[in-house]
């Protein structure tokens, strides 16, 4: 099943997760503060026309010039929020305990908040629905009198949502007017919202969902699954951010969905980050120990870092430099898990001056080999704690490869069988193996009976294929 998963994955266009297209509360904000989710940067409001990004029609045409050289979009959905109102409103509220949500630390009172979104600019343009404070159930400030703590707004039924993560008792609340989806005017908009951009352009494919630990689990469940029945293209693929490292708090969430669902494997993120740490005293057999990609592989998109886990981020955890080849080698070139390369280690991070992270060496290669080679069968050679090795047999289309990874002091070395079956030997025999990196010099001849030593240094990798791969000549080394 899985490694069906991984084929189909393979074969159709590669994918990209795009910032929020979304109006933001400023011209100049990258979109995590949405204001709102119908303007694309078509409207003047908010200080411009254009996002940060640019205009509707820009964004038009980087989806369709992408979608015509193979590459499908996934929108960044920040649904848990808005900023930005357009006026104040007031309403009974209570303060609570921000490390117990669930403790109220005032008596009930009257607040002014700003929870009124009138979107003047857009004047009832694709949807006429308006928030007020009904549709929303907590804020951080009241404007009168300039207090700032979390207030849980009151009203009919209203209360935290349940289907989140219990940090802080229980984290519905995350910034801004947090948005109530048990009211069924916010959560009927956004879903038709869902249906409207996805039927908007022919190369969005999917969505990842920001944040949503602090999104009812049941409102992403409904989200998703209606906008897959009822959306022209009748399918997307969805993958959340809920950033927790503990396998049993994912597998509980994506229990509780209903539908099919991928969330990010944080658990696998930390894994790197400890193996990095650890050097050769890391055990990589069990690299992949209590990941979603072990428990769950067609539910976990894996990574290796991301924009909160690098220097000076909230959730600052970046990936040690000398074990992030190893890292790539073991999401992008095995079968399990849909792989997410981060933009910064292909092309490099924005950071403190003569301390900002450098893009992985060679990192397009990896994306070239998974792209030309990583497909067919899987045979692992996890013998040693400092090394491993595993060969992918290919299929008619791709000839397949052999891959060494070792976090050791000495060289790595794996025996492994590249053909079997009498077939495969009268194909693979006295055949020349390189390195498609060119970081391990030197030829590699199958022997007689399908196999060979395949090698890499020290606390590195490499990547083998025959000499005469279809698709060699697309790589500059090896």
């Amino acid at each position: 099943m899985a490694d069906h998963a991984n084929e189909q994955y393979s074969k159709k266009p590669k994918n990209y997760t795009m910032a929020p297209p979304t109006k933001a509360a400023g011209p100049n904000s990258v979109g995590y503060d949405v204001y709102d989710i119908w303007d694309l940067g078509e409207f003047d409001q908010k200080g411009a026309v254009a996002t940060k990004y640019g205009t509707k029609q820009e964004l038009e045409s980087l989806i369709k010039t992408a979608h015509e050289h193979g590459i499908n979009t996934y929108i960044d959905a920040v649904l848990n929020h808005r900023f930005g109102a357009d006026k104040t409103e007031k309403f009974a509220a209570t303060e609570v305990d921000n490390n117990d949500r669930e403790k109220e630390v005032s008596d009930k009172y009257d607040i002014k908040g700003w929870t009124g979104f009138t979107f003047k600019g857009r004047n009832g343009k694709y949807s006429k629905f308006k928030y007020n404070f009904n549709h929303f159930s907590g804020v951080d400030y009241n404007s009168e009198g300039g207090r700032t703590a979390i207030f849980k707004i009151h009203g009919d039924g209203k209360d935290w949502a349940q289907g989140v993560d219990d940090e802080n008792a229980n984290y519905d609340y995350l910034m801004g007017a947090d948005i109530d989806y048990s009211h069924p005017e916010a959560r009927d908009d956004t879903i038709e919202w869902g249906k409207w951009i996805m039927d908007s352009f022919e190369g969005v494919a999917g969505f990842r969902f920001d944040a949503v630990k602090h999104i009812d689990s049941k409102f992403i469940g409904a989200f998703v699954d209606q906008v897959r029945k009822q959306s022209k293209k009748g399918s997307l693929f969805a993958v959340g951010e809920f950033w927790k490292d503990s396998t049993e708090s994912l597998d509980n969430y994506l229990n509780s969905l209903g539908t099919q669902f991928s969330v990010f494997d944080t658990p696998l993120h930390y894994k790197f980050k400890e193996a990095g740490d650890a050097g050769h005293d890391y055990d990589l057999r069990k690299i992949f120990d209590d990941t979603v990609v072990q428990m769950r592989p067609i539910d976990a998109v894996t990574i290796v870092d991301n924009h909160d886990t690098q220097v000076g981020q909230s959730l600052e955890s970046w990936v040690s430099p000398v074990f992030k080849p190893l890292a790539y080698a073991l999401i992008l070139l095995r079968v399990d898990g849909y792989p997410c390369v981060f933009w910064g280690d292909l092309y490099g991070c924005a950071g403190p001056k003569d301390n900002a992270p450098q893009p992985m060496k060679q990192l397009g290669d990896f994306i070239r080999a998974r792209k030309l080679f990583a497909y067919g069968e899987l045979r692992d050679y996890w013998d040693h704690p400092s090394c491993l090795g595993w060969v992918r047999m290919g299929d008619e289309e791709h000839d397949g490869c052999a891959v060494v990874i070792c976090n050791g002091s000495a060289d790595g070395v794996k025996r492994m069988e590249v053909g079997s079956g009498a077939d495969l030997l009268q194909e693979h025999k006295g055949e020349k193996w390189t390195d498609v990196l060119g970081w391990y010099d030197g030829e590699i001849e199958v022997g007689q009976d399908g196999w060979a030593e395949f090698k890499c240094h020290s606390q590195s990798v490499s990547i083998w294929t025959k000499t005469d791969a279809r698709g060699r000549n697309e790589f500059k080394r090896g």
